[in-house]
């Protein structure tokens, strides 16, 4: 598998002067739903990957552009808002845990890459310290997840209190643990009693939640709940995630409909994740079958990429593909496209040696 440059015109199309719009009708955006935090924090992430592989001004102006919204959706508890009319007002005083989350996901990736400018990091940092007050209040396992990453990346800036750190990933990650140890018998092995939207996020936190505190046990439920996971969407040979069409609920069927790309995105984000901690390149083979399902290897033998656009289509349904490409979708492909240029890279070097 050889990987070329990943083609950026949709993102930019997406992009205006406020941020990154979050869906799109067709391959046109859409400006009637607005814009969330959420989106524009994994556009940070992406548009960061961007200019850490090629370097150039155009990546590091939506850099700035995604920065400043996060920045403006920041409230005084530390929390964010999240949905934002076409008008540039928030919709709403407070957001999701989610969206919470994956902000903190944001700002630690980018404390953590040295190749941005000090203004930049400097902002994040801020943000990041003013955030910290209000991961007592987290509830959703999710939402924990997503904000062990992004403390987990923040240990490598420097000037932040690592031992401060360390105790909300300690906190945060013996929380998912004990919520696993609850919740699992022998036929069901995870967190909750309902496997619903981004379940990767679970087991990879636990894997860098490992990563920084060395604790065999959030290791044991990194693998338990990873392998658990993998049974199911891997049950016909490919990947195919739970549908969102009812999602499994325990006892119940699995929902075959509708597969959407942040579930293989994510599931490509574990597998570098568990190839770093165990170093079995088995982990990069999956996470190569699981970017296929962008390409076709999929339960219906279709793309989800639009060559015209080059944007990713929302989903796939029992028709077909829903052929709407918002930005949940690309920033996806495109997170999911960097990982495995990364794991690539790993595996050649393997291969020399």
């Amino acid at each position: 598998m050889e990987l070329i440059r990943p083609r950026d015109e949709h993102l930019f199309r997406l992009t205006d002067d406020t941020g990154i719009m979050q869906h799109s009708k067709f391959g046109v955006p859409d400006p009637r739903f607005g814009y969330t935090t959420d989106d524009n924090s994994r556009a940070l992430i992406v548009a960061t990957m961007f200019y850490r592989n090629y370097r150039e001004e155009k990546y590091l102006n939506l850099i700035y552009r995604y920065s400043s919204f996060i920045l403006n959706s920041q409230t005084p508890k530390g929390n964010f808002k999240n949905f934002m009319g076409y008008d540039r007002r928030f919709l709403e005083d407070e957001g999701s845990e989610d969206s919470f989350g994956r902000t903190i996901w944001a700002l630690g990736y980018c404390i953590s890459e040295n190749i941005l400018p000090l203004s930049l990091r400097r902002l994040y940092k801020e943000l990041l310290q003013n955030a910290l007050k209000y991961i007592e209040y987290i509830k959703s396992p999710r939402s924990k997840a997503y904000v062990i990453l992004g403390l987990y990346y923040s240990l490598k800036e420097s000037t932040l209190d690592r031992v401060q750190i360390k105790e909300y990933i300690s906190h945060l990650s013996k929380s998912l643990v004990r919520q696993f140890r609850e919740n699992v018998d022998e036929s069901w092995k995870w967190f909750e009693d309902i496997m619903a939207y981004s379940n990767a996020i679970l087991p990879l936190s636990l894997f860098e939640a490992y990563k920084a505190l060395g604790e065999k046990d959030i290791l044991d439920v990194a693998l338990d709940s990873m392998e658990f996971l993998e049974k199911i969407v891997f049950r016909y040979g490919y990947f195919k995630p739970i549908g969102c069409k009812g999602w499994y609920i325990r006892g119940g069927t699995i929902a075959e409909y509708d597969e959407q790309p942040v579930e293989a995105g994510e599931m490509i984000l574990l597998y570098k994740e568990a190839y770093e901690v165990l170093r079995d390149v088995s982990y990069i083979c999956k996470a190569k079958d699981t970017f296929m399902w962008f390409h076709g290897k999929n339960s219906k033998k279709v793309s989800l990429i639009d060559n015209e656009t080059s944007g990713c289509y929302d989903a796939i349904t029992p028709d077909g593909v829903n052929l709407n490409q918002g930005a949940e979708s690309l920033l996806s492909y495109l997170l999911a496209y960097f990982t495995m240029m990364d794991l690539l890279n790993v595996r050649k070097e393997l291969t020399v040696v």
